[in-house]
């Protein structure tokens, strides 16, 4: 009779066993720097915001912790929603691609409508209530999907993507690019080119279309010019670029204030919640856009290049993975996340060190933001799914 009760019991313990044996082993075939340099940037990002949102009479900290409550709030659902992404087999997300795209599209086309809001200048959020939606954050995340999908499965009997994908892939773009261009939001319409620009190259395409790509951009830039086609407050942020003392202040007030921030925190800092220029607010939108010039200021120079090396290892590390990948579709998938970091990084940051246009782009991982941040950790999750697993089709 023990003998016979004995094995349902042992079969169980094995079950059992083998299933926490496949979890440890999905956990180690995780990139944990790559997560760990990720979640570093959100804590610095938390103490940031925290800063960036006080009362500028130098109260207590602990008075006022309302936007660092929701910043946290937003990153605890965002890391849930990277881990449930990481968790699913990215073939089961290659086929909900589409409908991701149509989603975001149709949300693009909604913000145009009464139920959109026009921030800071653009129409780019949906409000309904106390609930705010920005479309065209989530827009990369499903530009990328449908681009990996596109690009990396070339059809029967060929080995790379040909005239009539790159042709198709364009129309992709172009419904989401149109669309944001019309909120108007030129720091997005930048970043979306730059996610279609770095997969189209390391896809395989013709390298006709990547040049071409390059010379079209080229050209729509000096159509903008020569067709008066930018909007005053533009040609002023462009004009104050080349000399930001031209109109200190009026359209150069944002970039003037920001490398004043940056330079007053020397190399160790003014420490953190001491910046004046901080608590002052001379810098407008310090917790989104400006982000980078509260860690300039409070944690100077040693902080600031920090934050950087973060983000090159994040970007470092996503790329490993996507060398690694066997077939396109992973690899590509890879590339469009790490162009989509990499390029939004280097604009906002160059917005803070007064090198680029402001455009209104928040700092990946760090800037205040509920949709930035689920759009940032489900790119996350997308790569983290594909290091986790074999990296080739079965």
């Amino acid at each position: 009779m023990s003998t016979h009760t004995g094995a349902p019991l042992s079969g169980r313990r094995t079950g059992f066993g083998s299933g926490a044996v496949m979890a440890a082993g999905a956990a180690r075939r995780l990139d944990w720097v790559l997560i760990v340099s990720v979640a570093v940037l959100c804590a610095i990002g938390s103490l940031l915001v925290w800063s960036a949102t006080l009362p500028g009479d130098g109260g207590d900290p602990m008075d006022s912790t309302g936007h660092l409550r929701r910043h946290l709030a937003h990153l605890a659902v965002a890391w849930v929603a990277c881990l449930v992404v990481a968790s699913v087999d990215f073939r089961t997300v290659r086929a909900y691609a589409p409908i991701v795209y149509l989603a975001t599209a149709v949300a693009l086309v909604l913000v145009l409508t009464p139920l959109g809001a026009v921030i800071n200048g653009s129409r780019g959020w949906i409000v309904v209530g106390a609930f705010q939606f920005q479309p065209s954050e989530l827009a990369k995340v499903g530009l990328v999907l449908v681009l990996a999908t596109l690009l990396g499965e070339p059809r029967d009997g060929e080995i790379r993507p040909m005239t009539r994908d790159v042709l198709f892939c364009l129309l992709v773009l172009a419904v989401p690019l149109a669309l944001v261009m019309l909120q108007p939001d030129l720091g997005t319409t930048l970043v979306l080119g730059a996610i279609f620009l770095g997969m189209l190259t390391f896809s395989g395409a013709p390298f006709v279309w990547v040049a071409g790509m390059i010379a079209c951009g080229v050209a729509a830039v000096f159509c903008v010019f020569w067709f008066d086609l930018l909007e005053p407050y533009q040609l002023d942020r462009l004009a104050t670029l080349v000399d930001p003392s031209a109109d200190p202040q009026g359209a150069g007030y944002n970039s003037n204030q920001a490398l004043i921030a940056v330079g007053s925190g020397g190399f160790n800092g003014t420490g953190l919640f001491q910046g004046e220029q901080t608590h002052g607010r001379f810098v407008p939108e310090q917790h989104t856009d400006f982000i980078f010039t509260v860690a300039g200021e409070e944690l100077g120079f040693a902080g600031a290049a920090l934050v950087i090396a973060l983000f090159a290892v994040v970007i470092w590390r996503i790329l490993r993975i996507a060398l690694g990948c066997d077939q396109p579709y992973p690899r590509l998938l890879c590339v469009g996340v790490a162009a989509w970091f990499g390029f939004q990084t280097f604009i906002n940051i160059g917005m803070g060190l007064g090198v680029m246009p402001v455009t209104g782009l928040p700092l990946p991982f760090v800037s205040y933001g509920g949709t930035a941040i689920m759009a940032n950790m489900l790119g996350l999750g997308l790569v983290l799914g594909i290091n986790s697993r074999d990296r080739g089709f079965e």
